[in-house]
């Protein structure tokens, strides 16, 4: 559930350019997005369930999928019809529907920089829903098109082979003594983590820190967050800086001399969800977007994923975190990725 695709994605502004705003076309009552009555829940399932079904984008692992979706089925007897791909061909083919006027998506759910495009494009239509409440600060954006779901977290993993556990690194600045020559790695799309970090180090500062890093101990890059998990398995790489944190979870889980930490802040990019503007199917759309904030944390979490329902237990309960801004990855994910090539994978070994 990655979210790297808008770097060189400038082509999607300007895409729908007159087909959306000015077009009057005829779509199903949405009022209950924004109802908030007493009796909201029992009128939405109702709704919900005269509609029977929804159309559902996303890019979820297929492998999760079933874990995910099924219990939403066979409690509300709504059908989803699952469309899955990678972020790219996602945001896409929505894209696309929507600038030819064919209006068949109901619910979105990739990552919350896509989903910002998205409002920006007009794609999505705002919510008011009561269990806003429960989620983690900066979860819903001030217009309220989408709402995150998951965090996808990066953090610290190793080798327990090569590494012991009081030799771990507290802070990013230990990262500079000598005993990591040679043994660090990163994964070479990770500019956002690059970005946020630098900045939680004094801007200027921690982009001088990370080319001393590089110039001092070295830097391994691969390409996949997968490679890299498998590299510390395999001992290549006996500590990488950017490892999401459920590949390493379920690296340790299937007995593999992995281990995970966080050097604070970690930080984390968010996946949401939105309900198409003009969605076929609005009312269940609602019911299941109240669903995947609610209901299907707990399935998330059982995935390892970490969830925006502060009232759900989450892996990384006691780890402080900084959300990655999606509007500035829109905005600044050119000069972020250009600082990146330049600072850490140009200058870092293979």
């Amino acid at each position: 559930m990655t979210t790297n695709g808008l770097s060189s994605k400038s082509w999607i502004f300007g895409l729908l350019a007159a087909a959306l705003v000015t077009e009057a076309w005829a779509q199903p009552d949405a009022s209950l997005l924004q109802y908030q009555g007493a009796d909201r829940d029992q009128k939405l399932l109702a709704a919900a369930r005269k509609e029977g079904a929804i159309t559902f984008y996303t890019t979820i692992a297929e492998k999760d999928l079933v874990t995910i979706v099924r219990p939403f089925e066979k409690k509300y007897r709504i059908k989803i019809d699952i469309w899955r791909a990678g972020t790219d061909k996602v945001l896409q083919r929505t894209l696309s529907e929507a600038a030819a006027r064919r209006f068949e998506v109901d619910v979105i759910h990739f990552g919350s920089p896509e989903m910002e495009a998205l409002h920006r494009e007009k794609i999505l239509q705002p919510v008011a829903s009561p269990y806003f409440k429960d989620l983690i600060p900066g979860a819903v954006p001030r217009h309220r098109e989408w709402v995150a779901t998951i965090l996808s977290v990066w953090v610290q993993a190793y080798n327990t082979n090569l590494i012991k556990k009081e030799d771990l690194p507290r802070s990013y600045r230990d990262l500079l003594e000598p005993k990591w020559k040679g043994k660090l790695g990163i994964e070479a799309k990770n500019q956002e983590w690059f970005w946020t970090v630098s900045e939680e180090l004094g801007g200027d500062a921690g982009i001088k820190f990370f080319r001393e890093l590089v110039a001092r101990n070295g830097m391994s890059v691969r390409q996949g967050h997968s490679l890299l998990t498998n590299m510390v398995a395999s001992g290549e790489v006996p500590l990488a800086l950017t490892v999401y944190n459920y590949l390493a979870e379920g690296a340790k889980q299937k007995g593999a001399p992995v281990d995970w930490f966080a050097i604070e802040p970690a930080v984390a990019r968010s996946n949401a969800i939105g309900i198409a503007r003009r969605a076929p199917h609005p009312d269940a759309a609602l019911l299941f977007y109240d669903y995947m904030i609610t209901e299907a944390q707990q399935y998330f979490v059982s995935l390892d994923y970490v969830p925006t329902n502060a009232s759900v237990p989450s892996p990384l309960k006691d780890i402080r975190f900084k959300l990655v801004d999606p509007v500035q990855v829109l905005d600044q994910m050119d000069k972020w990725t250009q600082l990146y090539q330049e600072v850490v994978i140009r200058r870092a070994g293979p």
